[in-house]
């Protein structure tokens, strides 16, 4: 069975839909390079079918739209060795997809239910209308494995409220549904029981109109049924909207560090901050520095300056070990106790952190985006 399947739903009126399915159940759809290469030659082949009027991204299983990049197999690379061009074809082709999927000229509908992190939130940020339901749970966890939050991240990141970009970076946390709307990572709620429903209304509708319309309208209207249907539960809150305040103050100093520190200094029984300080504590002293660098320098870059940018970072740590010591511990022996190369945020080489931000080649990979 592939690791992704391609449909095509008649419309009524002629037309069809696409559906991309990522079909990997097992390791929650982590996207990987045989992925990436079977969904853009479809994707280009769909922009040129004026038969096809919108696209729909989904996934196997209720658990996951897409847990990450299969970083398990890139470890395994790594460690033999194929410090450089593997993983320049791999950053490389999916950041390509990714900037693909943000600059699709019809509309692409991600159903982003269950895990979305990492590479699954680069597929579905690109996405022009991004539906999560109530069992989303998003993250950009990278600082646990010694990487940054890459995939556009450094972009989209950098266009939420204030700092909290730089915070959901730095700590990981977790987001649900109502984060994801409030920090614009979605556009609308609808349960996830409407799923079949969704597709159905996708091949009824009216297609004579502009196709962005047309999907804004059947979207809105199912996000209003779906709230009428759950009317009786209570709905999640967005706990970073609420940790806002703190938020702006625990990130308002000019170095990284001072803002760990102004972090794990908090002395609060709130879970959810006592959340951040744990994951904060447990993350890369490197990647911290490098994420908070990161998100400084792509402040004011466009969408293709941050991928070209990602595809250097991303090699640099490809060719350092704290990246792979990063998905040992977590991900292959799961010990839970990898050895940084750094002991804490006081520690850090400021050159070894310059070193990263080096040009790898005279012209990017992705210099014609």
């Amino acid at each position: 069975m592939s690791v992704v399947l391609f449909n095509e739903y008649p419309t009524a009126d002629g037309r069809k839909i696409g559906e991309i399915l990522l079909n990997s159940e097992r390791s929650l759809n982590a996207l990987q390079l045989e992925m990436i290469d079977l969904i853009q030659p479809q994707l280009d082949a769909w922009k040129d079918d004026d038969s096809i009027v919108a696209v729909v991204m989904d996934s196997a299983g209720s658990k996951a739209f897409c847990a990450g990049g299969d970083i398990v197999g890139l470890y395994h690379e790594l460690k033999a060795g194929n410090t450089d061009e593997l993983p320049k074809a791999f950053f490389g082709r999916e950041y390509r997809l990714d900037y693909a999927i943000h600059t699709y000229p019809k509309p692409i509908i991600c159903w982003g239910s269950g895990i979305v992190m990492g590479g699954g939130m680069g597929l579905m940020n690109g996405c022009s209308h991004r539906v999560v339901t109530e069992t989303t749970m998003m993250a950009m966890p990278e600082v646990t494995i010694g990487l940054y939050p890459d995939v556009g991240g450094s972009w989209f990141l950098n266009r939420m409220p204030g700092r909290t970009g730089l915070f959901l970076g730095l700590t990981g946390s977790r987001m649900n549904a109502a984060d994801a709307l409030f920090l614009g990572l979605a556009d609308r709620f609808v349960g996830s029981e409407m799923r079949t429903t969704m597709i159905e209304r996708l091949q009824a509708a009216d297609w004579q109109i502009e196709a962005n319309t047309a999907v804004n309208q059947l979207l809105r209207q199912l996000e209003q049924e779906s709230q009428a249907l759950n009317s009786a539960q209570p709905q999640a809150e967005s706990a970073v909207r609420n940790h806002y305040d703190f938020i702006q103050q625990v990130t308002d100093h000019d170095s990284v560090a001072d803002i760990v520190a102004a972090l794990v200094a908090t002395e609060t029984d709130d879970k959810w901050i006592q959340k951040a300080q744990k994951a904060i504590g447990h993350g890369s002293p490197l990647a911290i520095n490098l994420i908070h660098r990161q998100w400084h320098r792509a402040r004011h870059l466009s969408l293709a300056e941050a991928f070209r940018a990602e595809l250097e970072l991303s090699v640099q740590c490809c060719r350092n070990g704290e990246f792979a010591e990063g998905i040992r511990a977590l991900l292959v022996d799961k010990d839970g106790t990898p050895n940084w190369m750094f002991s804490s945020l006081a520690d850090v080489d400021q050159s070894k952190v310059d070193s990263f931000f080096e040009s790898v080649w005279e012209e990017s990979p992705l210099a014609d985006l």
